[in-house]
Parts: C-alpha cells; structure tokens; sequence
C-alpha cells in the first residue's frame, strides 16, 4: 500500500545456538555463533518466548522456539498451580524448522482457563531439559457467557522497530493489560520489505533508535531472512508477555511478502535479486507458518474458521494468496483477473456463514471493503475503485452481500486493519450505488507499531459512512513515539447479545464506543 510522503511498508539458517544469549555490538544483535562444536553441555534454552493460537471449544496450538534441535514437552493444567498436571510429548525441532515448534493440545475442558509450560529436552546429552516457560489462555465457551477479544495489525512498519529507550513495542503492552480472550492480528504481522536503520530522526528533533539484526538490514529474499523478520518481533519484551497471556489469530496481507504483492507478479525493484513474486511468497509462507501458532493444515491455507461459542464465530480471510493483479479494477463481469478472495474461499465463506448459528458471525478482513486504496498512478490495491455501481473485484463483495441478505444471515461484523488508523463506518443501501444488502459496520483498527496515517477517501459503491475516525483527513504521519497507536476491542454481552466495539490508543485509553444491539436470527 502506498501512502502520501511516506512507504508502508543475507544471512543462511543458523545450523546451531550456542547460547541464548543477546550478544550486541553497537547498534546490531547478532547471533551467537552457531557451529554445533561449540555446544559445551549447557541446557537447551527457549529463545523466543512462548505463544498460543487457534484456540477453539477443545483444543489450541502451542508455539516456541529452542536454541538447537530438541524435543518439545508441554504440560497443562486448568490451575495455575499445575496441580494433576497433563504432560504431552511434542515434535523433535531443528534446522529444517528453524528450532521452532507447535504442538496442538486436544481433548481440553472447553470455557475453561488453561495454564501450560513448555520445555524442550535434548535426549542426545543425557536428556538434558531447558527450564520451563509458561503461558495461559482461555478456551471457547459452550454457553453464553460473555465473549471479549480485541484486533489489529501493522506491526514494525515505516522505520520503526524497537526502541527499548521508549519502550519497545508499547501497543502489545496496552493490549495486555485488557486481557483479551483472544486476538485477532489481522494482518503486516511483519513489514518483510521494511529494512531498519540504526536511528530514525522524529520531528521534535529527537532520535528513535532501533534495535538491529542482520535480517533487518536488507529486504527479505531468503527463507532465513523471513524468518529473521518473525524472530525480531519477538525480541521485544512487550511482544513475549503478550503471546503467552493472550492466543492470536494470525492473519496475513502484503508485508509479510512485499508492499502490495499479487500472485504471478515479476518485480522491476532493484532492491530485490529475487524478481520472482511467487518465490518470495513460498518463502514467506512458510516462515509464517513457522512463527505462528496456526492449527496444521494440510491445504496450506490462512483462511478458516474460528468457533469461539454460541455468541461468537470468526472467519478470518486471506485477501492475498488468490487475488489477480492489481489493475484499474473496472471490469464488469467476474473473472481470475477481478478475484479477491478467490472463488474457493468465497464458496467457503457462503458456506460457512450460512451454517453458523453463533449470534455474531465476525468477518476478519485482511483489507477494508470501501476505503480507496491505490497502487501507482492507475491501478488499485483493495477492492474499492471509486464511486460507482460494482466493478472489477468489487463484484465479489458484491455477491457475498447480496448472498447474506438473501439468505438472512444476521449481525455480521467486518473487522479490519491495513490502512493505519482506527475509524467506524455504517454501509447502508440507501446510500450505495449497489443496493441489494442488508445495513452493516466495518471497524478499522491500527497500527500496532508503526506510522500513523490520515483517512483515505471512501467509495461510495455500498454506501460507507464514517460515524468515527481516529484521525482527522489531512492529519500529518506519526508513529509509536506518540499514543497514535490503535488497537479495538468487541465484547458481547451473554445476556443481551449486543456487541460493543470500542476503539483504543496505544496504552489502552478508550477513545469511541459504539453498542450494536443483536438482530433476531432471520432464517427462522
């Protein structure tokens, strides 16, 4: 995405750590030599913290990372003091994995607050263990106890990595402290083609100095380098207490690959050896498979469903993987050229709200649905492209709105991110050039950690109007050097089923709230 007056968005794998030590030399961390003649009997070490993901009604996925090739162990338990804990053998991690690891715990008492630790144990030198790391999360409720989770994206974009002066990564902070159920990151999980400089001049005149690693010095090419750009993240102290307190829903957009990428695309980008889009974005996938933890999915896909109760299921897209390319975005019939979500996931997404019989069925959008969104002089980014009736990829959107108020599919959320700013619009028919959809809300949030930007012009093809934005139009860029950071927050009352949304700053000041009360079923 490109942005007035400012840009959104070699080494190989390390065989062996010696240590998980830091070593820093000015301005640089660099990795402990990795030869593995170096191991001298220490423990194996967790070097990246500990995350949970995909958490549903039974089971959740559990990450981390070790220093060398070891064995992962968990053990669970529904107290904190791991009374009757459960032990679960996990996968053997190396090189092929980067040392990271993911274990799916099953068979867990759902609505139920679980306390688990990891440790990775390294049979080859007398079954020598790590010492544990510990994390907790909450499982989906079968009845209608309230539900309460937060969004967002955009993280360490436009320059702006950790600065541990000022705090780091402040957002995931002012996340924390609201302990949500869970959290949708919905996209920029990493800015792959956003390499880092040593100091970042602010306008008072001060300096905002990064924190840097060798994979943050160049944009990212190699599967190692990738990865690189996962890891760095989650060398920030911020970003580690908030895995292991609160599960994520990862999502993926553009920069986890490069700024506005589309399938088949050939780069004309001289900071890129690889010109090959494709090449880029297997790297990318896998790296983010790698460093999240995602449910294992022998399709490969980023899309799916998350069941979180009777008042709450997420289906969270992926606007990347089977878009066309970007282009005028005028066609007129659908077709591979106007795709978006593809006709596979928007068969899917049909299906699967059609079948949901949550009260609110949350829409987690990698991109939003009316903002205008460019890519050079001519072509578009998102699917809006300008006022008018719908064309080009906003067909699909437009089919799966007429499908929802066809089928009566009642309290759809849009939640989305992407953009850099928080705002609220209401999509109404009476004032939209297509008509045949029932009233919704789209909520925008972020970023997380990175420049803050102006709202963009609305396209008036499904009717958007802003009831509240962050930022006003013309505003100047800033960054997480201010509380112009944004994350937001739904929580859905048991007893009413309304659904409030509210908007947050960077250190979790409620800035705007809206309370939506909840349709009856239609269907009947």
């Amino acid at each position: 995405m490109k942005f007035p007056s400012i840009t959104r968005r070699a080494f190989t794998s390390e065989l062996l750590r010696a240590s998980a030590a830091i070593l820093a030399a000015p301005a640089m961390v660099r990795r402990a030599s990795a030869a593995p003649a170096l191991l001298d009997g220490t423990r194996p070490t967790i070097t990246h913290g500990v995350a949970s993901g995909d958490v549903s009604f039974d089971s959740a996925v559990l990450w981390s990372r070790c220093d060398r090739p070891a064995r992962m162990r968990v053990e669970w338990s529904t107290t904190e003091s791991f009374h009757n804990a459960r032990r679960v053998t996990g996968p053997v991690t190396g090189v092929e994995q980067d040392f990271t690891a993911k274990l799916e715990l099953t068979r867990l008492p759902p609505g139920q607050r679980i306390f688990y630790r990891i440790q990775f144990e390294e049979p080859a030198r007398g079954r020598s263990v790590s010492e544990p790391m510990t994390g907790q999360f909450v499982t989906a409720a079968r009845d209608r106890r309230d539900v309460f989770f937060a969004w967002s994206g955009d993280t360490c974009g436009q320059g702006y990595g950790i600065d541990e002066a000022r705090g780091g990564m402040r957002s995931y902070a002012g996340l924390r402290g609201l302990q949500p159920d869970f959290f949708i990151h919905s996209g920029d999980t990493i800015y792959a083609d956003g390499p880092l400089q040593a100091e970042v001049k602010l306008p008072d005149g001060t300096l905002w100095r990064n924190l840097l690693t060798p994979e943050k010095s160049k944009v990212a090419e190699t599967l190692a380098e990738f990865r690189g750009n996962h890891r760095y993240n989650l060398l920030d102290a911020n970003v580690r207490a908030f895995n292991a307190d609160v599960p994520v829903f990862a999502q993926w957009d553009d920069h986890e690959v490069r700024n506005n990428w589309y399938p088949g695309q050939v780069l004309d980008d001289a900071k890129y050896a690889i010109k090959d889009v494709n090449t880029l974005a297997r790297h990318a996938r896998q790296a983010f498979f790698d460093y999240w933890p995602m449910r294992p999915n022998w399709r490969g896909r980023i899309f799916r469903a998350l069941p979180r109760g009777p008042l709450c299921d997420v289906f969270a897209l992926d606007l990347r993987t089977y878009r066309g390319p970007n282009s005028t975005n005028r066609q007129p019939k659908r077709s591979r050229e106007t795709d978006f979500l593809g006709g596979a996931q928007l068969a899917w997404l049909k299906r699967s709200l059609r079948a949901s019989r949550a009260t609110w069925k949350i829409i987690a959008s990698d991109m939003p649905i009316g903002l205008i969104v460019g890519d050079g002089k001519a072509a578009f980014e998102n699917c809006a492209n300008g006022p008018g009736p719908a064309l080009g990829r906003e067909l699909e959107i437009a089919e799966l709105l007429r499908f929802i108020k066809q089928h009566r599919i009642s309290n759809t959320l849009w939640l989305t991110a992407d953009v850099h700013f928080a705002a609220s619009y209401h999509y109404a028919p009476e004032r939209a050039q297509f008509t045949e959809f029932a009233p919704f809300w789209e909520f925008v949030s972020g970023p997380l950690h990175a420049a803050s930007l102006a709202p963009g012009a609305l396209d008036n093809t499904f009717g958007p109007e802003t009831r509240w934005t962050a930022r006003p139009k013309g505003a100047k860029a800033s960054g997480p050097y201010t509380a112009e950071q944004f994350f937001s927050t739904v929580r859905i009352d048991g007893k009413t089923g309304s659904a409030t949304v509210t908007h947050h700053d960077r250190d979790g000041r409620k800035l705007w709230s809206v309370e939506i009360e909840a349709a009856a079923n239609a269907r009947g």
